[in-house]
């Protein structure tokens, strides 16, 4: 299995990439790819995944310390 990587972007979305199954509260599986970005504004029409809705309003101050 490779390593999981969750990159959370600047002003934008958490960007997942590796070997992770994406599951909703009932144990139903996504259909996702190696690399995919979930949604971190809760605009998403495509909730989980990011859609880019962010784009118009959303503002991040989350940074590694």
């Amino acid at each position: 299995m490779s390593k999981v990587q969750i990159k959370v972007m600047d002003n934008g979305s958490f960007r997942v990439t590796g070997d992770v199954e994406l599951i909703d509260m009932e144990g139903n599986k996504f259909e996702t790819k190696q690399t995919f970005s979930l949604c971190r504004c809760g605009k998403s029409a495509k909730m989980p995944f990011c859609d880019g809705t962010h784009k118009t309003f959303f503002e991040s101050s989350v940074r590694a310390k």
